[in-house]
């Protein structure tokens, strides 16, 4: 069947300190520059999905958004699934064109965690993901919820720190390419291990970067989709869900990531070994690891040897966050994980530069909210 649902624009700004923008400020410009490389004009935009934000917060972002810019579309709402905003966001906006509820919707996410928050007030922000019963009056933090994924995963697949560490070293070498990328000096597996502890078995390294910077896409019906230009096709969505507090995880092994790219393969007519290239969440080393096993891409405990292989790089079996992911790239919140959407983008237009995924037809990209809880897929491919 073919595909109804078309990402006809994106863009992104540069990722770091950026003092001179707030998180509105950030997104009006992605928005404006998604808008232009879609060859529309604001006026055309029916439909705006808006990410949350720490540093702006609001009951009605989206509106606020529209506000800004000057917007009055025929439908908006915020979006807020944690890591998964932008791969939801997407999905939903084309649900919306799909039913022809709207011919183009803008999906526009970006903060300023970096410079618009106090030293660690993005991490001290991201402790209300905790049960407020059973985990928050113990003091688990985000990082502590990854570890104890990180040290069951190591104890039942016999995998290293190392191996994680090679996830690390991956990301950082596609970052080095990317003009926009926050960290681009090269780091080494031991550079990994010598970095300072955060959570046993994860060290700094093994951690996403607390970054200021925005992104956004706009999607548009078939019918509305300009034909000659690049326009990529939304082929698969999916979603799955297991639990939202580790606490009630029913197991630190299984996610509902693994539910969520069933369906994004099976509505796509694909199958992992079919993808090109991967832009796949990556809050720490060890969620990539668990991710990409628990898709299928790889078998369980051969994520982080395969990343040391060189299975991950450029000219590796599955090309993976080929911009350099959360660990290197940058990580603005809902924007982190619409980096990977730009990026997929980029890959299948042909326009990553040195990054490029010769013959790139087939894209994965997946968000993930909370501690593994809340889970996106979306497969996109040549039109």
């Amino acid at each position: 069947m073919p595909a109804e649902a078309f990402i006809t624009g994106v863009a992104d700004t540069p990722v770091g300190k950026l003092p001179e923008h707030n998180c509105l400020s950030m997104q009006a410009l992605a928005a404006r520059d998604a808008i232009a490389n879609a060859g529309l004009a604001p006026s055309d935009i029916d439909g705006v999905l808006a990410g949350f934000s720490f540093t702006q917060p609001h009951l009605m972002l989206a509106s606020v958004f529209c506000e800004y810019m000057g917007l009055t579309p025929a439908f908006t709402t915020a979006v807020q699934s944690g890591g998964a905003t932008a791969c939801t966001a997407v999905m939903l906006a084309a649900a919306l064109v799909e039913s022809g509820q709207c011919r183009h919707v803008l999906v526009v996410t970006g903060d300023n965690r970096l410079t618009g928050l106090p030293p660690g007030g993005a991490v001290a922000m991201l402790a209300q993901v905790g049960h407020a019963e059973f985990e928050q009056p113990y003091g688990i933090s985000v990082p502590a919820a990854y570890a104890l994924v990180a040290q069951r995963y190591m104890r039942d697949y016999k995998v290293s720190p190392e191996d994680l560490a090679a996830i690390a070293v991956n990301q950082r070498r596609f970052a080095a390419q990317h003009p926009h990328a926050h960290m681009r000096k090269p780091i080494t597996v031991d550079d990994v291990m010598r970095s300072r502890p955060i959570c046993e078995p994860l060290k700094l390294l093994d951690c996403c970067l607390v970054s200021d910077g925005a992104a956004a896409v706009v999607v548009s019906a078939r019918e509305a989709a300009d034909p000659s230009r690049h326009r990529i096709a939304i082929l698969g969505t999916g979603q799955g869900h297991t639990h939202e507090h580790i606490s009630a995880a029913p197991s630190l092994t299984h996610f509902g990531c693994e539910m969520s790219a069933q369906q994004a393969f099976a509505r796509a007519g694909t199958i992992p070994s079919e993808i090109d290239v991967a832009e796949i969440y990556d809050s720490f080393t060890i969620t990539l690891a668990v991710e990409l096993e628990s898709m299928g891409f790889f078998k369980k405990g051969e994520a982080g040897p395969a990343a040391a292989a060189g299975e991950l790089s450029l000219t590796g079996s599955l090309p993976c966050n080929t911009h350099g992911g959360l660990l290197s790239y940058g990580h603005s919140g809902a924007a982190g994980g619409m980096f990977h959407v730009v990026e997929a983008v980029h890959q299948l237009r042909g326009q990553a530069g040195p990054r490029q995924v010769e013959g790139a037809e087939l894209a994965f990209v997946h968000g993930d909210g909370g501690i593994l809880s809340t889970h996106c897929s979306l497969v996109l491919g040549q039109a």
